[in-house]
């Protein structure tokens, strides 16, 4: 890919970066060890002289906590614009990130004048004021002083420095199993927690130490993954240095799916880095991060993995079972929509990231050509409201033509007996799945709210998905939010998909359990169709419990009344997820480092190229559902 191979790819990318290694040595050799020790530079910084800062550099966010930790008052230079909190990133003091957004109106070559330098400086100090009025305004409860002692509790640290947060941090419970690593999926909700209270330290030092990761060797009975894979989780462990019992050194135990349950790999890692650098970047100005050679290169190897040819017809990534966040056997192999979301909005943040040059221009048309495709099929072929199952109801079938109307051969006998009764004569939502002659008709929570937030639907497709949710709220909200998939799977249905698996019996766990890390998700999207009262309203549900039943990983029961049974307590992004949500409620402006807005170029540019025989276009269908 632009003329380098993944192996190529991924040296470049071991070059850049160098190991980390930390020696903890005993009292009697401490000393010696202290007077010899020099300090260097274990991510060096690249220079990036096309930058014009017109007097401004570009701003990080000092760490509050580390600042309280260590008693010391970071300095800056009397050039840098240090925001005191990280919603200036987003609310137009930070001129880069103002053209990146608004290029029409910022000359790029024009330097501010000195009265409009005042003008701003004067802005800036009033949005301060207000901003210091409104902190004082509303104090934390208890559950959300309670929820950020835990959150922190969680964090674990590497070469002296946070890395990550742990699973669960359940003192009652002696059986760790993996709980005690760091997933990358899990700390996303922990990682914007901390960027929204401009802790930025430990998501920088995540994002950099997990690109290290990457490029090392995996290996599971003899057969190596791709380069670009990134691992499900990683361990800190403290090992001898040298067969030497004074000296040790911590090493990261990455696990790429080789030790996972069913051996699975992680294919959704890889989208949430890339969509937790870009949200990174935008809130703290640290633009240069995205451009340095080893993170260039890591953005790179994860899109090679996704956009290599295969035998698919569809824009869609082909995966199997328990890929994803529902990382057991549940019947979502071939092209569930979760993965079909996160691969949208990680291209669509790609694409903003990656710098252009003579090299990646055959790369961004693969891009612009994948999602104008990957849109048009999910919006086309994966909605449906009661209008699509009336017409999949009178689908004819075995249509061998270009201009096909059942285009996959779907039986209407699919539609399941519940679908009949279930759907709203407003609203509707995405399907779980579509594969030849099969619809998976199931709601999947997290794959359509993240297709709000990716702008993956149509304005109006993302509207009937949240009049749905209200519509169905004691289906998939009631006594807890929310549900991972409605409806949970029973009898011979459950026992022939998932095996019987004894965790994901019927509305427990994956299969129709509640899960209240989606509750951050889900107040995203409502914020972005202006409908935060719906994610008030959950949230203050969710509020209400989390606390007295100990933070649990997930709730069971068709209504979510009882904490799961083999649910852990402490969950670590169930305690982030709530903190996330209720940071957005506040600071509604701050979802824009997560969000993408509606693209109306990529349907400009026809990505199937179909003849005039054909009747439907990409373009044409895309911009009629827009403007519908």
């Amino acid at each position: 890919m632009n003329g380098q191979t993944p192996m190529g790819l991924a040296a470049a990318a071991a070059a850049a970066v160098r190991p980390c290694r930390r020696r903890l040595l005993s009292s009697a050799t401490a000393a010696a060890a202290a007077t010899n020790a020099t300090a260097t530079s274990l991510f060096p910084r690249l220079s990036h002289p096309h930058h014009h800062s017109h007097g401004r550099r570009l701003p990080f966010l000092a760490s509050a906590a580390s600042q309280q930790q260590s008693g010391q008052q970071t300095a800056a230079s009397p050039e840098t614009h240090i925001p005191a909190d990280p919603r200036a990133a987003v609310s137009g003091n930070l001129p880069f990130f103002d053209r990146v957004l608004f290029p029409d109106t910022f000359p790029l070559e024009t330097p501010p004048s000195a009265a409009e330098e005042d003008a701003a400086a004067s802005a800036a100090a009033a949005a301060d004021e207000e901003l210091a009025s409104a902190l004082k305004a509303r104090e934390e409860t208890e559950t959300e002083r309670e929820a950020w002692r835990l959150l922190r509790r969680a964090v674990v640290s590497y070469c002296g420095a946070p890395v990550g947060t742990v699973a669960a941090e359940d003192p009652e419970c002696t059986e760790t199993l993996n709980y005690d690593q760091v997933f990358i999926r899990d700390f996303v909700p922990s990682a914007l927690a901390f960027l929204m209270r401009g802790e930025t330290e430990i998501v920088r030092n995540f994002l950099l130490h997990t690109l290290q990761l990457q490029s090392w060797e995996k290996t599971v009975d003899c057969y190596s993954p791709g380069q670009g894979l990134m691992p499900a989780s990683f361990k800190i462990r403290t090992v001898p240095l040298d067969d030497n019992n004074e000296a040790f050194e911590e090493v990261l135990d990455p696990d790429f799916g080789e030790s996972a349950i069913g051996r699975v790999a992680p294919v959704d890692s890889g989208l949430w880095w890339i969509i937790l650098l870009r949200a990174y970047c935008k809130i703290t100005g640290d633009y240069a991060l995205q451009e340095r050679v080893d993170v260039q290169t890591g953005i790179k190897l994860i899109l090679s993995l996704c956009l290599s040819d295969g035998f698919d017809m569809f824009p869609t990534l082909l995966v199997t079972d328990g890929s994803c966040m529902i990382d057991r056997r549940m019947g979502i192999h071939g092209h569930p929509l979760e993965i079909q979301a996160l691969f949208y909005s990680a291209l669509r943040c790609s694409r903003e990231m990656i710098v252009v040059n003579d090299g990646s221009k055959n790369l961004l048309r693969a891009i612009n050509n994948r999602l104008s495709a990957l849109s048009f099929h999910i919006r086309e072929y994966y909605w449906v409201d009661m209008k699509k199952i009336n017409e999949i109801y009178r689908y004819k079938t075995e249509e061998y033509s270009h201009d096909a109307t059942n285009k996959f051969n779907i039986y209407p006998e699919q539609i399941p007996s519940w679908l009949v009764d279930w759907i709203p004569e407003k609203g509707g939502y995405l399907i779980g799945n579509l594969q030849p002659a099969h619809m998976d008709f199931r709601f999947f929570s997290l794959g359509n709210l993240w297709a709000i937030t990716s702008s993956l639907t149509t304005p109006k497709q993302a509207e009937g998905i949240l009049s749905l949710i209200e519509e169905k709220w004691d289906d998939l909200v009631a006594n807890m939010p929310l549900k991972i998939c409605y409806p949970a799977m029973e009898d011979d249905e459950w026992r022939i998909i998932t095996g019987s698996d004894p965790k994901n019996t019927p509305w427990s766990y994956h299969n129709g359990g509640s899960w209240p890390t989606l509750l951050w998700q889900f107040t995203l999207a409502c914020i972005k169709m202006g409908r935060p009262e719906l994610a008030r309203r959950a949230i203050a549900v969710a509020e209400e419990r989390l606390a007295a039943d100990k933070w649990p990983e997930y709730y069971d029961t068709r209504s979510g009344r009882f904490t799961g049974k083999q649910s852990r307590s402490y969950q670590t992004w169930t305690i982030a997820g709530f903190l996330t949500s209720k940071m957005l409620l506040e600071n509604p402006e701050l979802a824009s480092i997560l969000t993408c807005d509606e693209d109306l170029e990529l349907l400009e540019g026809c990505a199937c190229c179909l003849s005039k025989k054909r009747a439907r276009c990409s373009r044409r269908a895309s911009k009629s559902h827009v403007v519908g």
